[in-house]
């Protein structure tokens, strides 16, 4: 019991920005598109849909490098192997 007295005070200490991370780490199956851009936004990246012709091809820079997406559709929620690269690669960047 304690210990989720400890948990329940710790995460009220935590930002969003750190909750949404936390939540990203653990790979849900519920993670949505638009959770992923604010998370890629916490790490200094912005979305650049590459103009007209992208289609559902997404781009996220934060000016030196680049990380390449499908937004889902027609839901919100991103594939498990989708969640998987984006979590390697933003890991093996040191971001998260």
């Amino acid at each position: 019991m304690a210990g989720g007295i400890i948990y329940a005070i710790f995460a009220s200490d935590m930002s969003s920005r750190d909750k949404l991370i936390e939540r990203f780490k653990r790979l849900p199956k519920d993670f949505t598109f638009d959770e992923f851009v604010k998370l890629m936004s916490y790490v200094g990246f912005s979305p650049d849909n590459k103009g007209k012709t992208s289609g559902s091809r997404i781009r996220f820079t934060d000016g030196e490098r680049f990380y390449n997406m499908h937004k889902p559709h027609p839901g919100s929620i991103l594939k498990e192997s989708a969640l998987k690269s984006a979590y390697n690669y933003l890991k093996q960047q040191n971001l998260i």
